[in-house]
């Protein structure tokens, strides 16, 4: 088994590819080009604070940012409203506090567990 990092539209992958012999009747393969180096993780675009992190449960675009830093906010209340495959979705905060820090602005694009707020 080889394995090989591939990139697609920004997603890095980790896939195992099998060698088979070559068979006598079937032409020879041209040898596969070498594997590109792993990417590095990107890094989060504010530092994230110590609480519970609110994720993006899905990718999407942020439609609306109904909270602030400093707000307090309650276990179940809508945070932000996330569209995704035209559908607008809440994104309710998972625990109650103090909101320490916003990690993404109105109009981003999100990708799946995105850290999009910090409950504290």
């Amino acid at each position: 088994m080889k394995r090989y990092n591939i990139t697609v539209n920004g997603k890095a992958y980790d896939v195992s590819v099998e060698e088979l012999a070559a068979d006598a009747s079937a032409p020879a393969a041209a040898p596969a080009a070498p594997a590109a180096p792993k990417a590095a993780a990107p890094a989060p675009a504010a530092p994230v604070a110590e609480g519970t992190k609110v994720t993006a449960p899905m990718p999407g675009t942020i439609l609306d940012v109904k909270v602030a830093v400093g707000d307090t906010v309650t276990a179940g209340q809508a945070l932000f409203v996330l569209e995704a495959m035209k559908m607008e979705n809440d994104v309710n905060s998972p625990a109650a506090g103090k909101v320490l820090s916003i990690n993404t602005t109105k109009g981003s694009a999100v990708e799946t567990g995105t850290v999009l707020a910090v409950i504290g």
